[in-house]
């Protein structure tokens, strides 16, 4: 029948008993390509295999390979804000209570009973200073030391005192830092061609200068002062390079922190910080790079 004549086709397919083939091949046949496959995507295998062990050993655990196109270093600062706005209101403390919450514990690491070991904390002075070079990246010294950052330096700022970081008062604070690149040297400005003049008075040896200002234009005035805290009122060379999580676990980035004391209010501002280097820059593409920008509104209706 040929219903039977087509069933019986296709199945010989399948398995031929006749000439014991399974899909047209004997057993001899698969176990023959089986074997060839098998040692075919074993060498390939291998092949990737040995290309990344001896990619690998062109790597060190410590050291960046290339570092010809890093960028330079970001400019960031806590409370991390939502589309970049600070927006709250002096009489209504939940409005402001995640910023300072995230000021509490952006600090906690910075807090002095975290900086007693002797083994893994140093103190680098009471002045900017120069470099503080603890061996090359690849040298046997091993996990570097440190150095203490304690947050009194950050003044009103520092949260010991006023656990509410002048958001109370309508003097808001932000802690600023500079994002960490392994076995960066930041090299401050040796001339003030760069610089805007209402700075340039922050420019000194061993300190990467930082300054706010407004935005816009039309915001000039009403900004009013912004006070500066931390080493030497910028980021002090003695707390770099940054030698990587492997070797400097306990590092501590050096902070600056701003205070806005007398803000219009009821008014949006936009306020832009920079900071200034012979080897930082900015880019249109990052609105981080070497500085960033904000919008501040403090409202007491």
């Amino acid at each position: 029948m040929p219903s039977n004549k087509d069933d019986g086709g296709w199945k010989k397919v399948l398995w031929d008993s006749d000439k014991g083939e399974l899909l047209g091949r004997t057993g001899g046949s698969w176990f023959k390509i089986i074997v060839f496959y098998i040692i075919f995507y074993g060498c390939l295998a291998g092949i990737f295999i040995g290309t990344i062990q001896a990619m690998l050993l062109t790597l060190s655990n410590y050291k960046p390979t290339w570092q010809d196109r890093v960028a330079p270093p970001g400019l960031t600062h806590t409370p991390k804000l939502e589309k970049g706005e600070v927006s709250f209101n002096l009489n209504d403390i939940e409005t402001f209570l995640p910023y300072t919450k995230a000021l509490k514990d952006f600090l906690a690491k910075y807090d002095d009973e975290t900086q007693r070991d002797q083994m893994k904390y140093e103190d680098c002075g009471e002045d900017p200073a120069e470099y503080k070079n603890r061996g090359d990246l690849e040298s046997e010294v091993g996990i570097r030391k440190a150095c203490r950052f304690t947050r009194s330096l950050l003044g009103p700022c520092s949260g010991i005192e006023d656990r509410e970081f002048g958001f109370k008062e309508g003097k808001p604070c932000l802690i600023v830092k500079l994002n960490r690149i392994v076995n960066f040297r930041p090299r401050p400005p040796t001339s003030n061609d760069s610089i805007p003049e209402e700075a340039q008075p922050k420019v000194q040896p061993n300190v990467i200068p930082i300054f706010c200002t407004n935005k816009k234009e039309e915001d000039a005035g009403k900004i009013g002062e912004i006070k500066y805290y931390g080493f030497g009122g910028g980021f002090p060379l003695q707390y770099y390079p940054y030698y990587g999580k492997l070797l400097h676990p306990q590092y501590l980035q050096p902070l600056v922190a701003l205070q806005f004391t007398n803000l219009t209010l009821n008014t949006e501002l936009r306020i832009e910080c920079k900071v200034f280097g012979d080897n930082i820059g900015y880019s249109e593409k990052d609105r981080y790079q070497g500085r960033f920008d904000i919008k501040i509104q403090v409202n007491s209706l």
